[in-house]
């Protein structure tokens, strides 16, 4: 609002803020923390901003705690502060402006508080002019209030640190074809920490930050939105720029290094091609038809991976330092695996959630463990933040001499998970609502193969639900959520169908070679008996072999024919031409079959 006034000199801004003496003292307060370089400016800021949106004047600091960001210690020092300041001016003394269409100037408005020196300027007015500003007695530098200056700095992440590295890594992310318009948490922490100093996952002894820290400063600051659960983190336009420029510094920076002398053998490699060939594989447990691992596993510290996955990083951060060059558009993304678990170097290992032996009744926990040892299955008692049961290929480690300890064994979580739930419980989840909650996050976990495993117990007719209800909540999560649901008695059957699949999953992973998995290949066809895949593996022991055995072949009908005199079972028959024409088309056609 501007009011004419000829007399006192050119039209001002009339101050918009009620609370000038509270303002100026959050302000100093906010000030004095941010010289001692202690935390507690960000809840003075968070203050003052709330207190500059408030419109209507405040008698005490006690009034002020409907406001966003104060709380009692703020409040309480509001109080002692006013106190003091009526014992010094009176009680009487003015605290908050009242708009007077005669007085417009910071001055008068000063002046008709009585306490020029003392009341700050509000946002409204900050436009004040010079020559009046002058004639004003001005407060000392550390105690004044700059916003023009702190909206000029332009918030830059120090290099290396987590928000360069997330910013870095997001504008990376951004720029590729396949990028799906956010981020997870896990994705960021495992992509940004090749570009930071810190560790996004590890806490450094008394001190409650890591790198991963920076992210509520990238949200706070407008560069980063957090949105669904689990989060999803997607960057923003003013922080795209941001990661734009950081980008291109970046760059400059390592072309300077590795223009410098003496440097070249540290030098990354140009082409991502030539950091790929370097990289080392990843492959199931077993063969190709086995189900694939993951890693790392539910509940563990995913930390254990990242000196794997810095290789794959040096791919991404060559493969971003190319995406506007002159090679054009970035292929299609390719899973690169970290490592490889091959038969004989893991053990199968069931996980049990630590609450499935310590919450409940103690004896039903202590015998679920009685059982799973007696059966002689390793399991590892751990906090799984997914179902109550997985379980995962634990690599085998020797102690090397000269070590110091035995290095810590890498795990990749397999595709099987198990929801357990007594009836009772089953009962307890649908009331509180963990039954949806707990389905959801299994289903998005990223693992297939999901088993609810549903105890009975002797007092269902005596639960809170009917038993109709919880009987129909098991059929809808087998027939519309497609779990695969396992009834049993109590819990020795359920530890014996733990022992079960524990064995199951070592067989699967552990026993099978290739020759095994070749048989059960062949037993697809249609007309193939165990009888005829051995006939067959007699000659051919390998899919390999019998490839080879195609190639060596001149013709396509001779290819057709190849198998057909074998001798299959006691009689001694012939495999035959059809069975043979069949084998081969699976094999040799490079198509799909017609």
């Amino acid at each position: 609002m501007f009011a004419p006034g000829p007399e006192l000199g050119r039209e001002e801004l009339a101050p918009s803020c009620p609370n000038p003496l509270f303002l100026q003292w959050l302000v100093e307060w906010r000030d004095t923390a941010a010289e001692r370089q202690h935390k507690s400016q960000i809840v003075y800021e968070k203050a003052i901003r709330s207190l500059t949106m408030y419109p209507l004047p405040l008698h005490s600091g006690r009034e002020a705690k409907i406001l966003y960001g104060f709380g009692d210690g703020i409040c309480n020092r509001l109080d002692e502060k006013l106190s003091e300041y009526y014992t010094e001016h009176g009680t009487n003394a003015p605290i908050h402006y009242t708009y007077n269409p005669l007085l417009t100037t910071q001055a008068q408005y000063r002046t008709k508080l009585g306490s020029p020196a003392k009341v700050p300027r509000c946002r409204a007015a900050e436009s004040v002019s010079e020559e009046d500003d002058a004639a004003e007695p001005r407060p000392s530098p550390s105690k004044r209030r700059r916003p023009e200056n702190r909206e000029e700095q332009e918030y830059k992440p120090q290099k290396r640190s987590g928000g360069y590295a997330l910013l870095l890594t997001f504008y990376r992310e951004a720029k590729k074809p396949n990028y799906r318009g956010f981020m997870t948490k896990a994705e960021l922490q495992r992509k940004a920490q090749p570009l930071c100093r810190i560790s996004f996952t590890h806490f450094k002894a008394s001190y409650r930050y890591n790198a991963w820290s920076a992210i509520s400063a990238l949200i706070q600051k407008d560069l980063v939105i957090k949105t669904g659960f689990p989060a999803r983190f997607t960057l923003t336009e003013k922080g795209m720029k941001l990661g734009e420029k950081l980008n291109v510094e970046h760059l400059e920076e390592e072309r300077m290094e590795e223009a410098q002398p003496g440097r070249t053998g540290e030098a990354v490699p140009g082409p991502a091609e030539e950091v790929e060939d370097h990289l080392p594989a990843f492959t199931t447990a077993g063969s190709c038809s086995q189900p694939p691992l993951f890693q790392p596993p539910c509940g563990e510290d995913p930390s254990s991976a990242d000196s794997l996955a810095g290789s794959r990083e040096a791919v991404d951060s060559q493969r971003a330092s190319s995406d506007s060059g002159a090679h054009g558009p970035e292929p299609p993304f390719t899973h690169i695996p970290e490592f490889t678990f091959r038969p004989g170097e893991f053990d199968v290992v069931l996980c049990i959630d630590f609450i499935e032996t310590t919450a409940g009744a103690s004896h039903r926990k202590r015998e679920l463990v009685t059982e799973l040892k007696r059966s002689q299955i390793e399991f590892d008692v751990r906090k799984l933040h997914v179902g109550d049961f997985l379980w995962v290929a634990r690599e085998r480690v020797q102690h090397q001499p000269g070590q110091p300890q035995t290095p810590r064994a890498r795990e990749l979580v397999l595709e099987y998970v198990v929801e357990r739930k007594r009836m009772d419980d089953l009962c307890g989840s649908i009331v509180d609502g963990r039954f949806r909650e707990q389905k959801f996050r299994m289903k998005r976990c990223g693992l297939r193969n999901r088993i609810y495993l549903v105890e009975d117990c002797s007092f269902v007719k005596h639960l809170s639900l009917p038993e109709s209800t919880l009987q129909q909540a098991i059929v809808n999560t087998q027939v519309v959520d497609g779990f695969f649901v396992k009834r049993t008695k109590d819990v020795k059957e359920s530890a014996a169908y733990l022992t079960i699949m524990t064995r199951f999953l070592q067989n699967l992973y552990l026993a099978q070679t290739v020759k095994e998995v070749f048989a059960k290949q062949l037993m697809q066809i249609n007309g193939i008996s165990g009888e005829k895949a051995v006939a067959i593996l007699r000659h051919y022991d390998s899919v390999a072999s019998l490839m080879k055995a195609y190639e060596e072949c001149p013709t396509a009908g001779g290819r057709e024919k190849l198998l057909s005199n074998i001798k299959c079972g006691n009689t001694q028959r012939n495999l035959g031409p059809a069975l043979s024409k069949t084998v081969s088309q699976l094999y040799c056609t490079e198509g799909p079959l017609c």
